[in-house]
């Protein structure tokens, strides 16, 4: 079975791995997206699929702007049986998913229904959920839609970021894979529809999503500043500089804080838990803070360098 596998950040590498030396499995050609400049030099890097493509050896390596028909052209002649999508991040039309005899899957960070869309390991931390999963399903022509193939779950404690779920999903998901394609090859892959009553979406991320509602709970901002770990980071303003809260927990009731403040006050210190915040309910420990162009720095180091921290207004 010749599989084109298309995807582009890090949580698809372990999968492009993992059925990369399967036997009666061959990975025709990988599709990525294109190169982008990084740093003061402009310097062309590749995605991470297209860097761990490139070193596994797989060629060609696609990595269009578009799906057009040239690319088509180019893909229909490699006869591809199967298309696998892992975060590529583009909708695929129906001219482009009937080059593939077999369809396509697609492999999904979430316990589908539940956060179709782009940023579900995202959505699943600022909903504080007690479990999530890797569904794989088949492609259809409406986003996350496609009957399920495969699912397992994940068991959260509360603390996840999106880079350490992020990287738990992928080795799940890249444990799962093969069992899937080798059912497909055999003809014995069992399909089950979503229920879409149960469907929910959740909404791509931006640079601005990172910013810090001070009246929201100390539990909704914790878990915001782990969501949006390691990207887009959450944001807040201190005298006028933009600050990068990295890690915090939401206090609990041990805490020694004086009375409740406005939120976003800084309220001082506790040896044990760091800068202490006061949101709309409840206290926010902060243990590592970033300056917008600085370093990152623990909380007591920070405070060396930042004397009039202490008792000023975030906004």
């Amino acid at each position: 079975m010749r599989i084109l596998f298309a995807g582009s950040p890090s949580i698809a590498v372990p999968c492009l791995e993992a059925i990369n030396n399967i036997d009666g499995i061959e990975i025709a050609a990988v599709l990525t997206n294109p190169d982008t400049a990084k740093g003061r030099s402009g310097a062309l890097i590749p995605t991470e699929v297209g860097e761990a493509a490139q070193k596994l050896g797989i060629s060609p390596i696609f990595k269009p702007e578009k799906l057009d028909g040239a690319m088509r052209e180019q893909i229909l002649a490699l006869n591809i049986d199967l298309l696998i999508s892992f975060a590529y991040a583009r909708l695929f039309g129906p001219k482009f998913l009937a080059l593939f005899p077999l369809g396509g899957i697609n492999i999904h960070p979430s316990l589908l229904p539940k956060y179709r869309g782009p940023a579900p390991i995202q959505a699943t931390i600022l909903n504080r959920d007690s479990e999530t999963g890797v569904s794989i399903q088949t492609l259809a022509a409406e986003m996350d839609c496609g009957d399920i193939l495969a699912v397992n779950k994940i068991l959260l404690e509360g603390n996840e970021t999106s880079q350490s779920l992020n990287e738990t999903a992928s080795k799940l998901a890249a444990q799962m894979l093969p069992d899937v394609l080798k059912k497909i090859a055999a003809g014995s892959a069992s399909r089950t529809a979503q229920d879409s009553s149960h469907a929910s979406y959740c909404k791509l991320i931006s640079k601005e999503s990172g910013c810090i509602d001070w009246s929201q709970s100390a539990l909704d901002i914790d878990a915001k500043i782990r969501a949006f770990y390691p990207w887009p980071l959450c944001r807040t303003i201190h005298n006028g500089r933009e600050l990068l809260l990295l890690k915090a927990t939401a206090g609990d009731s041990s805490i020694q804080a004086p009375s409740k403040s406005t939120p976003g006050k800084v309220l001082g210190t506790d040896k044990q838990y760091g800068i202490l915040i006061q949101t709309g309910d409840g206290i926010l420990a902060v243990t590592e803070l970033q300056y917008q162009a600085k370093k990152a720095l623990f909380w007591r180091d920070f405070l060396n360098g930042a004397r009039d921290f202490t008792g000023s207004q975030l906004g």
